[in-house]
């Protein structure tokens, strides 16, 4: 076999379809079903992304409502039907046991069977591992804790109120979905920057593709960005606006930084104004960024104000109040875990490469990687570029 791709994810997929157009024998090994990543989503999620920005090699998005954001089960059957329309050599429900090198290609070993392969394509998703932030292991035993792994809905959660550690796109929206269905929600701040959902009438993502905010390579950017929050928003009810002072508004207390516990008290940083200063910050940038383009374009914008939050925030809070605490600051890399080349990854787990080939494996290549070549190279609308350059390396 010349390649192994691992993970039938929008990335894996993506290398599968330009693999095949090009010839080259592969076979992708996923430990799930296809798009696994997007089936353990909760329940009611959708993409923040427009449909029309899926555009997976030979197989954009062609349906009825490009304007809108697929829910998580739509956005399973995409790839499944991508998957089936050039015939993809996907083996599910392959758990990987070890790799290995093997001469000048590799072993792999599943509980299906041995493979050997002289190229493996590494596209299991950006992040895998949930982050905890310092601090979560000073929560009282008793205290029901979940990741976003373990959230469905707000039915799966323990009575009683909720406190969601991370306002982030999915901690923002989750807090959303359970004040919403009239749970008591209070929402520990972190630094995440914010923008209107449209405006100038066009989508936040179509200024982000357009004004070439997507197209920025890792060297262009702080360190930083690489673990920074996306672009506050929600594609929930048709698409709209989420920043701090909207989610103030609609009954969600929200307070600063979480730093830890003790006993039955949760104390959390005096930095909530100081989170919403940053979110409007950067909101700003985005502005100065987008203006440009819309110069270019003639679009006249005029951009809502800055966000303004009321009253003052809690620093401690007695936790018995809670039913459940829940951690929504993202993910990490996970690939120590599985993969036996430590060189072959920085100081926070982050592929060391070029363009997604290995730095120190010979063979071994990564797709679909938050930064892999750009700022999309993770996403539905830019995961097909990665995928393409990839191919044509180990096809050439």
């Amino acid at each position: 076999m010349d390649t192994i791709v691992i993970g039938a994810g929008q990335a894996g997929l993506s290398v599968s379809h330009e693999l095949t157009q090009r010839g080259v024998s592969h076979v992708v090994l996923e430990r799930g079903q296809i798009g696994e990543s997007w089936r353990r989503r909760w329940d009611n999620f959708c993409l923040v992304t427009p449909n029309w920005a899926t555009r997976l090699p030979g197989f954009p998005y062609a349906g009825d409502d490009p304007d809108g954001y697929m829910p998580r089960d739509q956005v399973v059957a995409h790839l499944e039907a991508y998957a089936d329309s050039f015939g993809a050599p996907v083996s599910t429900g392959v758990q990987i046991t070890s790799v290995s090198k093997d001469g000048d290609g590799f072993h792999i070993q599943t509980d299906q069977g041995d493979y050997s392969c002289a190229n493996l394509v590494v596209s299991t998703g950006a992040f895998q591992k949930p982050f905890l932030p310092k601090g979560a292991e000073t929560l009282p035993e008793g205290l029901a804790t979940l990741t976003l792994h373990d959230y469905h809905n707000p039915e799966s959660l323990p009575d009683g109120d909720v406190l969601i550690i991370g306002s982030g796109q999915s901690g923002c929206q989750i807090a959303e979905e359970l004040n919403e269905a009239g749970r008591k929600v209070t929402l520990a701040c972190g630094r995440v920057a914010w923008a209107p959902r449209s405006f100038g009438g066009k989508d936040l993502f179509w200024w982000v593709v357009e004004s070439g905010f997507a197209d920025q390579k890792f060297s262009d950017v702080p360190p930083a960005a690489r673990l920074a929050g996306n672009v506050l928003a929600s594609g929930h009810h048709g698409g709209h606006d989420v920043n701090l002072a909207l989610i103030q508004a609609q009954g969600v207390e929200l307070v600063g930084r979480f730093t830890g516990a003790e006993g039955d008290t949760a104390r959390f940083a005096d930095n909530l104004d100081e989170c919403n200063d940053f979110s409007n910050a950067r909101y700003a940038d985005l502005q100065a960024f987008f203006t440009p383009t819309a110069k270019a374009q003639d679009i006249q914008i005029d951009y809502p104000a800055p966000c303004h939050l009321t009253g003052s925030a809690r620093t401690e809070i007695d936790l018995t109040e809670f039913g459940s605490v829940l951690f929504t600051g993202g993910f990490r890399p996970d690939y120590r875990s599985w993969l036996p080349w430590d060189d072959a990854f920085d100081d926070d787990g982050f592929a060391r490469h070029t363009n997604g080939k290995s730095d120190t494996v010979e063979g071994l290549w990564f797709v679909g990687l938050h930064f892999l070549r750009t700022r999309k190279s993770a996403l539905l609308v830019g995961v097909g570029e990665d995928a393409i350059a990839v191919a044509e390396q180990i096809a050439g």
